[in-house]
């Protein structure tokens, strides 16, 4: 069974560099971990640059400030934005039960 979910905005300011971080923690077991993460721009703008998009390797806080567990996130950048404009991300993951998670993201450039 995969699974896609509309969970998360992300607004950034021009100039920020930063890694962004989404957690499936509720979409998986408690043995189960992410491998092999993708991100694409859904809509195919050509105006993104997704980068460094891997599982987490260390624990990180999610916008709840709760502790997400190794293997349990995706992390990833953004680059080249136009500001105002709302972007769609498409994450997908496949884990270690031999499913696919997904989320959607909304991503903001603000000037």
């Amino acid at each position: 069974m995969s699974s896609v979910k509309c969970n998360q905005q992300i607004v950034v300011l021009t100039g920020e560099d930063r890694t962004h971080y989404i957690d499936f923690t509720d979409d998986l077991s408690s043995g189960e971990t992410l491998s092999s993460p993708v991100a694409t721009d859904y809509e195919s703008t050509g105006d993104l640059t997704i980068s460094s998009v891997a599982v987490n390797t260390a624990t990180f806080e999610n916008i709840d400030r709760e502790t997400v567990a190794i293997g349990k996130g995706v992390q990833f950048k953004v680059s080249g934005a136009s500001v105002g404009r709302i972007y769609t991300i498409k994450i997908l993951a496949d884990t270690t039960e031999s499913e696919t998670v997904g989320s959607l993201i909304d991503y903001t450039k603000a000037g």
